[in-house]
Order: structure tokens, then sequence, then C-alpha cells
């Protein structure tokens, strides 16, 4: 989080929550009751791929989806790329323009949320977000093991990322895979057999960061089907917790949310992404909730911390849509006429955007950069 401000506001998700409880609510629009990501930042997006082995651009992680206002989501994205503009050194009125294009994106994706995003990646303007995903279809098996695992070899390297499990862990893990509703989730992908064999072959605690520790994180290495055929692949066993993201009020005939932390993981997923939240499985292991995921090739976060102004415009109308078209999945055709009304209200004369998405972004940028220098004087004291 010291390494840049950017990074210290992808970490810091309960910062942005503590502005929220203390900013005048009435200032931000209220939307519909819907699944939100709740952590929308340009990390938390990316190449997804499906089951059926097609890629999408999709937001990727949901550790703090909820059933609230999905104003919150874009004025996360909002910071988000805000930062990434100062990380890049563009001037100010760069991140107006964004700012503008953030709403277009957004509305245009709301609106149409039936078009593909991974076909609308063209131009220069879009290049850091073209190369991402065109690296993200040509990745295979091996790819993924040499970068999580080292190399091909079946097996799980301990060290500093992977520890050694305890026998009761992995016995509990051994039961897990046993289960049908996991073995299925296992052979589910394009390519596997139904009534393919699912085998454990190694496990290991994954210390993934410093949100792993305290918490279970487990990294399994499974082999599916026979010798003759035997493919092999990584799943990511992550223990599902309470999330600072506020839920709304629910809507008489909204979604309803789970009160099962990994079920509401996995809730969110498959309304907002269903890409990813098809490969997940909410379950119990060792009486803590967890979410299960195959982690597939494809599914890669976007870095983008060097951007030119015309990319970092282009790339905030591109994500912004992409979060339109996961909210607006959720809604009536009339819902999204009535929200898209509602975000437009109180435009400013001097930019196209509305006041209360700027007015937010200006209090949470000067927020987040004091405390980011306050937290790299403190890491600084103890480094």
């Amino acid at each position: 989080m010291a390494r840049s401000v950017h990074a210290y506001v992808r970490g810091n998700t309960i910062q942005f929550y503590e502005w929220l409880t203390r900013t005048h609510k009435d200032s931000i629009p209220k939307g519909p009751s819907i699944w939100i990501c709740g952590d929308c930042h340009v990390g938390n997006l990316g190449p997804i791929a499906g089951a059926d082995g097609r890629v999408e651009i999709e937001i990727r992680d949901l550790d703090q989806t909820v059933v609230g206002n999905p104003a919150h989501d874009i004025i996360r994205l909002a910071l988000s790329l805000a930062m990434a503009a100062r990380g890049s050194d563009l001037p100010g009125v760069t991140t107006a323009q964004m700012v503008e294009h953030i709403m277009l994106g957004y509305q245009s994706g709301l609106l149409r949320p039936v078009a593909t995003a991974a076909d609308a990646v063209r131009g220069d303007h879009l290049e850091p977000i073209h190369d991402v995903l065109q690296n993200a279809i040509r990745r295979r098996w091996k790819h993924l093991a040499e970068e999580r695992i080292d190399d091909v070899t079946p097996t799980i390297p301990l060290g500093e990322r992977f520890w050694k499990l305890s026998d009761k862990e992995r016995q509990a893990i051994e039961k897990l895979f046993a289960e049908d509703a996991t073995s299925k989730l296992m052979t589910q992908l394009k390519g596997r057999d139904d009534d393919a064999k699912v085998k454990v072959v190694d496990a290991a605690y994954w210390m993934k960061g410093c949100s792993s520790l305290g918490k279970l994180r487990m990294a399994v290495l499974i082999s599916v089907g026979k010798r003759s055929d035997r493919t092999y692949c990584l799943v990511d066993i992550k223990e599902a917790v309470k999330p600072a993201a506020p839920a709304g009020k629910p809507a008489t005939g909204g979604p309803h949310m789970p009160t099962d932390f990994a079920e509401r993981v996995v809730a969110g997923a498959c309304a907002l992404s269903p890409y990813l939240g098809n490969r997940m499985r909410a379950a119990t292991l060792l009486n803590r909730p967890v979410v299960i995921r195959e982690l597939m090739p494809q599914d890669l976060k976007l870095e983008i911390d060097s951007l030119t102004c015309e990319q970092a415009i282009g790339a905030a109308r591109f994500l912004a849509a992409v979060v339109g078209k996961a909210h607006g999945r959720q809604m009536t055709a009339a819902h999204r006429r009535s929200w898209a009304a509602e975000l437009n209200r109180n435009r400013s004369k001097s930019l196209d955007a509305p006041n209360w998405l700027w007015s937010s972004l200006l209090q949470l940028v000067s927020e987040h950069e004091a405390a980011y220098l306050e937290h790299c004087r403190r890491y600084a004291l103890v480094s």
C-alpha cells in the first residue's frame, strides 16, 4: 500500500466507507437495491474466462459484494481512476474529463447491458486494456502454473507463499472435494467429462497477502480424469467474511441477500459477473464459510498505472461501461431508464457530469492523499 497512492486506495476499502458514513448521504442519488461490487476499483476488473472457454471483461473480485446502492460503485471506481491518473502524472484537466466519460460509459452500459464488453476493446485509446485482454486469451495452464506454483510439476512448493497444512486441514479438504457439488464444479469446464475422476494432488495454506492472515486461504492442486487424458487445475479456497460495504434496505421484488457470507459472495458474483459466478461454489470448511473457485489462466487483473491522457479517458469510459452493464442486467428497462435519469440530476454548467460525483471525488482524493502520506510515514518508521 505504500508503493503508490493508487495502491493505497485499492487496499483501503474501509476508509472509503468511513467517508460514506460521514458524508451527506442525501447528496448521493439513491439507486435501486441491486447487487453491487462493494469494492469497485480498477484492479478488481479484468478478463474472466467462462466455463465454455469464452473470455469477457467483468468485475473479478466480489468479496465485498452486497445488495446496495449502485452509486457507491460509481464513486469508488471514479476515485480509483483518478488516483491512477495521478500515478501517471496526468494533468488535473484529464481527471475532470475522465469523470465526464465515467458517466457517459456507465449509462451506455446501463442502458444496453447485453452488449459484449470484449468486442468493444478497439482503438489506440484502449490499447492497455486490449493488450491485457489479448494476453488473457492466449494464456494456457502452463502460464498459470509457472506464475502461481513456479512450474507445471504437479506439486505446490512450500515457502514464503505456501505453508504446510495440518493433518486436520488436509483431511477436511479431501472430504470437501469428495462431495458431488465440488466435483461437478471441477468437471463443468469445456472439454472435461462430466463423470471424470477428481483427485486432490496437493494442498497448502496460501499466504496471498496480509488480508489472508487469520483466515482460511487454501491453494489446492486437483487432477481431473484418468492418466491418459489427465488435466490439472489450481483451486482457490477463500474464507468469506463480513463485508465493509453497507447493505441497503431490501426492496420489494428485489434480490435477496443471504446471511451466509459465502453464499452472499456467490450470489453477488452470479448477478454481476456470470462468467465468474458460474465457476464458484459456497461451502463450509472447518466450520467456516468459504468460496471455492478454480483459477483460470485467462483470469487477469487490469494494471493501468502508466497511461496517456487519451488512454486514461478511454479506460474510464470503458470500465464504467463494464460496471454499468453489470448493474443494468439486474434491472428492468423501466428501472434502467429511471436510474439513468436520476444520475443526471444536478448537472454542472462547467462539467458534463453531476455535481454529486465531482464533489464526492474532491473530498475522497483529498482525504486519501493525506491518509496515504501518513501511512507512508508509519511504514518508514518500521522498515
